[in-house]
């Protein structure tokens, strides 16, 4: 069973230099190393990772991403909190939709955010430190958070976005 910090090493390893190593993924994810090894390591059996050629396998996980992330890890919005946006609060989406000014937007609870919204729950505790440091990452899961808690107009243009990624990095 794939957990939630397999999700974020995988949008991680979605077009990465491919002289990545445990301490690298660990360092610029804030995910402990030991960690980092048990989740390559599902990847690989889940058939997302090919852990011979270092590769992802672009295919299997867009398809796992737009449609099945969502069941395995459903999303709620709780209490008020501040924190970094996500979903729809961030970009790319924040850029291609309309929200009403006096909604209340997602966010990762953060310490360091600057935005108060609705919490978020992240796939794992590192994310919103590893969306600070890594801003391509940072976008890939607020896409993902947009399939996650998103509405079909929302779900779609996520999926249309996150699948322009994913090609240019497949290509």
């Amino acid at each position: 069973m794939l957990k939630g910090e397999d999700v974020v090493l995988l949008l991680k390893l979605i077009g990465a230099d491919p002289d990545w190593t445990v301490r690298t993924l660990a360092e610029e994810t804030e995910i402990p190393r030991s960690v980092v090894h048990r989740a390559l390591g599902r990847l690989a059996t889940a058939g997302l990772l090919d852990a011979r050629r270092r590769r992802v396998n672009v295919s299997q996980a867009e398809e796992f991403l737009v449609h099945a992330v969502k069941y395995l890890f459903p999303a709620a919005l709780e209490g008020e909190s501040r924190g970094i946006p996500t979903a729809w609060a961030a970009e790319p989406l924040r850029g291609e939709l309309a929200s009403p000014p006096d909604e209340m937007q997602p966010v990762w609870p953060d310490a360091h955010g600057r935005q108060r919204g609705l919490a978020l729950q992240p796939l794992h505790p590192a994310v919103p430190a590893a969306a600070r440091r890594d801003a391509e990452l940072g976008e890939r899961l607020a896409l993902l958070d947009g399939l996650r808690l998103g509405d079909a107009r929302v779900r779609a243009l996520a999926a249309d976005l996150l699948h322009d990624r994913l090609s240019a990095v497949g290509a």
